[in-house]
C-alpha cells in the first residue's frame, strides 16, 4: 500500500507536528521517497512561525523550511492518506471532528509500535472493548472481572504521547526531537515495507 501523503497533526502546530513534518520528510528525502508531508494543528492559529527552539532544532539537523502554522481542515485530511498524531487526546480530538478519518488516524507511536507484547496486548484490549460495548448495548451486566481486566491491559500498554516541550528549554525540544527521529525511523521503515508489499 503506497502512503504518499502524510499529516502530523498536534495542539498549536508550533512544535511537535513541524519537527515530525520537517524531520520525516529530510528522512524520506535522503530515501529517494517521494511522499508528500505536512503538519497541522487542532487548535492552531494559521500562519504563525514555529518556535525559536523547534526552528533551531531543525536547522541543526538540515531539516528547516520556514515552516508557518496551519489549522487542521477538512480538505487537509481528505488530503492525508495517513494522520498521526502527537498523544491519544489529538487522536480523538481529529476522530471527534471527522469520523470519516477513524480508518486511517493513529497517534505515531501507537502507528510504529513494533514489540509483539505490547500487540498482543493491544488486540486482548481491542477485543475485550468490543465485547463490553455490545454487552452495553444490548443492556446486560458488565461483570467487575471484566472491568478489572480491562483496567490491567491498560495499564500494562506503554505511553503513546510524545512530550510537548512547549514553553521549555533548548534541550526540552532536543528531547523531543530525538523521541521523534526514534519513532520517525520506525515509521519509514513501516511504510517503505507496506510499499514493498503493495506493489507501489
Amino acid at each position: 500500500m503506497k502512503v504518499p501523503h502524510i499529516l502530523f497533526v498536534c495542539t498549536g502546530n508550533t512544535c511537535r507536528s513541524p519537527m515530525a513534518e520537517g524531520l520525516f520528510r529530510r528522512l524520506t528525502e535522503r530515501q529517494g521517497k517521494r511522499w508528500e508531508i505536512r503538519s497541522a494543528g487542532v487548535a492552531a492559529a494559521s500562519g504563525a512561525p514555529v518556535s525559536q527552539h523547534t526552528a533551531t532544532v531543525l536547522q541543526a539537523r538540515g531539516a528547516y523550511n520556514k515552516q508557518r502554522s496551519a489549522g487542521l481542515t477538512g480538505e487537509q485530511v481528505a488530503w492525508a492518506d495517513l494522520i498521526l498524531t502527537m498523544t491519544s487526546n489529538h487522536k480523538f480530538t481529529v476522530i471527534r471532528r471527522f469520523p470519516e478519518s477513524m480508518d486511517k488516524t493513529f497517534t505515531l507511536k501507537e502507528f510504529v509500535e513494533d514489540d509483539p507484547k505490547v500487540l498482543d496486548i493491544r488486540a486482548e484490549l481491542g477485543a475485550l472493548e468490543s465485547e463490553l460495548q455490545i454487552k452495553a448495548a444490548l443492556s446486560e451486566r458488565i461483570g467487575e472481572r471484566e472491568l478489572k481486566r480491562l483496567d490491567e491491559l491498560e495499564r500494562q500498554l506503554p505511553d503513546l504521547d510524545i512530550v510537548d516541550p512547549f514553553g521549555g528549554s533548548f534541550q526540552d525540544y532536543e528531547s523531543c526531537a530525538i523521541e521523534l527521529e526514534r519513532a520517525l525511523h520506525k515509521l519509514l521503515v513501516k511504510l517503505e515495507e507496506e510499499e514493498r508489499r503493495g506493489g507501489g
